[in-house]
């Protein structure tokens, strides 16, 4: 026998729905949106590009690659944010390191996340070789309308000049 919250929705319920708005979010912003799987799980893929005066013609790719799971640990986040970040390799477009930077952030969606997971996710950005940056994320969806996002917020040494850029942008999707 399963036991159901008194309050009618469960924490997958809660999950799906943040991905849903995040896809509409990512829409909204004017990102190409996709899907795919990653273990069984559905993957909302949003994609966009920017160029400013101020990056010197430089084109600034971020890619959003997010799943809801029953639960995030470390390893998981881990596992996802290595095949997001493999995947983004694979769909970015220019030549690496020509006047181009890409940057992408995992992110895992669940009711149910360990410490150890947000640990990982709040410690560094990740480097993909040398052209392509990774800041994983997990959202905590306990309850309908609540969120709690974990990433690492931190300047770094490649690609700094975007950190504003990426921060601002990772503000609006996952609110």
């Amino acid at each position: 026998m399963t036991q159901q919250q008194g309050n009618g929705a469960s924490p997958v319920d809660a999950a799906g729905r943040y991905l849903e708005g995040l896809g509409e979010r990512l829409r909204v912003d004017g990102c190409h949106l996709s899907a795919t799987t990653w273990r069984d799980h559905h993957v909302v893929v949003g994609s966009r590009s920017d160029r400013k005066a101020r990056w010197f013609g430089t084109k600034a790719e971020l890619f959003v690659l997010a799943a809801a799971v029953p639960e995030i640990d470390a390893a998981v986040l881990r596992e996802f944010t290595g095949w997001a970040m493999d995947r983004a390799k694979g769909i970015r477009s220019g030549l690496p390191g020509a006047r181009n930077a890409a940057t992408v952030l995992p992110a895992l969606v669940s009711g149910s996340v360990h410490p150890s997971a947000t640990q990982w996710a709040v410690a560094d950005a990740r480097l993909l070789g040398t052209t392509l940056l990774g800041r994983p994320i997990t959202v905590e969806t306990r309850a309908p309308g609540t969120a709690r996002i974990s990433m690492y917020r931190g300047g770094v040494a490649w690609g700094g000049m975007f950190t504003g850029h990426v921060l601002q942008k990772a503000a609006l999707y996952f609110p």
